[in-house]
């Protein structure tokens, strides 16, 4: 986490050292659990841009595909704490805790590069460029999870908004859960999330299964994968509806809840375990 947001800080798409120091902390942390990377290189405005990629075999249906991914950059001058050396730092733990883990079917480690603005929203988004291969490829992808700032919780009253006031009627107005957001295509995905997640751990979580024109629900890598017409949910601690450090130079380590971050760990290791078991 300090390594991403204080010694490399801000890992916008106009700063290639930066990410180049990015991918080689990170693909050096997956090669230390035992790992081994690969990229998937491709150009956005004259310059090589490169998603991580490393798997976990499955033992009995390797060929059934579930992808944990997060992206690694940030906007400018952000160092990204939150967004989202967090889900960087959860991807890597998940990963290093699966390595031993015996498990029916693959699971797929992706750290994507430029979710943010400019490539935001189009098709040089890394997660766009990857899904697209994907797709090309025939691949049997059964679920993707996205790990989108899962960092910042409170307990203080009023301290969580939501994209439509009517949701205020049915979720805490405290922003100490974990929330699993999924698209109506996605309800079947986000329920079996859920429960193995619940096993795990007793981190409160709150769902949303709903359409895309809702406010904020396909803010990250997730919905390039819905673009291609696969199941994907995003782990989120919502981001701008909670964290104020959203996209700004106050998003540093030290506003991010630890301790809760553990246990959104917790929550999916078990979730994984759950879903490759095809349960």
């Amino acid at each position: 986490m300090e390594t991403l947001a204080l010694e490399i800080g801000s890992r916008a798409f106009d700063e290639p050292k930066s990410l180049d120091l990015t991918i080689d902390f990170v693909s050096s942390m997956l090669r230390e659990s035992g790992f081994a990377v690969s990229y998937q290189t491709y150009r956005f405005q004259g310059r090589v841009y490169r998603n991580i990629i490393t798997e976990k075999r499955g033992l009995r249906h390797p060929d059934n595909i579930l992808i944990v991914g997060a992206h690694y950059d940030t906007v400018s001058y952000s160092p990204g704490a939150d967004d989202n050396a967090s889900g960087v730092a959860a991807l890597l733990e998940i990963a290093r805790l699966l390595k031993d883990t015996p498990l029916s079917k693959t699971v797929r480690f992706v750290a994507f590069t430029l979710e943010e603005p400019p490539a935001f929203s189009t098709r040089f988004m890394g997660s766009y460029v990857y899904a697209e291969q994907l797709k090309r490829e025939s691949q049997k992808i059964e679920g993707m999870i996205c790990l989108e700032m899962v960092g910042f919780f409170t307990d203080i009253p009023g301290s969580q908004s939501f994209p439509l006031p009517v949701m205020e009627w049915f979720y805490p107005d405290k922003g100490n859960f974990i929330a699993l957001v999924g698209n109506l295509k996605s309800k079947a995905l986000l329920r079996r999330i859920e429960r193995g997640f619940k096993r795990g751990t007793s981190l409160p979580v709150e769902t949303l299964s709903t359409i895309a024109s809702v406010p904020g629900v396909d803010l990250s890598d997730h919905r390039s994968f819905w673009h291609f017409g696969y199941s994907a949910i995003m782990v989120t601690d919502t981001a701008f509806y909670r964290n104020p450090n959203y996209h700004r130079v106050g998003d540093t380590p030290d506003t991010l809840d630890y301790s809760s971050m553990a246990e959104v760990v917790c929550g999916l290791f078990s979730a994984l375990c759950f879903l490759s078991e095809g349960r």
